[in-house]
């Protein structure tokens, strides 16, 4: 280890939230670890060979399951990880889970352990899903077309959560506490698209589509199985109205407020990011 400090480990490194937490702790000059598939070791939940190299050495890690804890398999890929982890000797984990996620739930079961100092961060819709995401093309063309109605969603930005979680991997105050974060408010998805549209300066409109024709339409790009199986359960399941309520993690987290989705939409605006290349 570097000076003696804690080795952390960010799975999902090149992620919305992994490269922020990264980020945040390398600016405070910490010794880190950002690791996927892609990357140098590479870390794979579905090959567990891969997980013992990263390990070496590591005291704290920010956990993340690509591409959600819903997936059949996510469960146990998470518990036999955090078994080995702990034998190779890390003590302090950081969870992002799903809110509102039965499944997701159950991971979270799995780390809270008395050998562990845990912490579970659990979240739903990230807003930066409209610009680094898979709705980021469809801001660019102007029109919205996905099977979400009237069902308002509290957005969250994943700066707070990239916040949240590097305090509870740096920080004492934390260990054996859920903090679901949320965004200030309550947006419908049409919402969210007028506070783009208000700061891109342009017209932005979304229609509501039926689920079956939003499968067929991501069947047809050729997105993966899984992510298609994906976004089909997040609009039919989470986003049932479940989710439709605000909770205070950033709060109690942090000690200020979460970001409202409109400064979200007005910085990435004016950074250029729903331009097009």
């Amino acid at each position: 280890m570097i000076n003696d400090l804690p080795q952390y480990l960010v799975i999902g490194g090149t992620g919305k939230t992994g490269s922020r937490v990264a980020t945040l702790l390398r600016d405070r000059s910490l010794p880190v670890w950002a690791v996927s598939r892609s990357t140098t070791p590479h870390f794979d939940w579905d090959d567990p060979t891969s997980w013992e190299a990263v390990l070496e050495g590591t005291e704290r890690v920010y956990i993340t399951y690509s591409p959600d804890l819903a997936v059949p398999g996510a469960v146990e890929s998470v518990g036999a990880f955090v078994d080995r982890a702990v034998e190779l000797g890390v003590r302090r984990v950081v969870l992002l889970s799903g809110r509102g996620e039965e499944e997701a739930q159950r991971a979270e079961r799995v780390i809270q352990r008395p050998d562990l100092e845990w912490t579970v961060v659990r979240a739903s819709w990230f807003a930066q899903n409209f610009s680094e995401g898979p709705f980021r093309e469809m801001v660019v063309d102007g029109s919205f077309h996905l099977p979400a109605g009237d069902v308002g969603e509290p957005f969250i930005d994943a700066d707070d959560i990239a916040d949240v979680v590097v305090a509870a991997l740096t920080e004492t105050g934390h260990a054996g506490e859920v903090y679901e974060v949320t965004g200030p408010r309550l947006l419908t998805f049409a919402e969210a698209a007028q506070q783009m549209s208000e700061a891109l300066g342009r017209p932005l409109t979304y229609q509501k589509i039926p689920a079956k024709a939003f499968v067929a339409g991501m069947e047809e790009a050729g997105l993966p199985d899984g992510i298609v199986w994906l976004m089909d359960y997040l609009f039919t399941n989470v986003l049932d109205g479940r989710n439709a309520h605000i909770s205070d993690g950033v709060q109690r987290a942090l000690g200020r407020p979460p970001r409202d989705f409109q400064m979200y939409a007005l910085e990435t605006a004016a950074a250029g990011a729903w331009e097009t290349h």
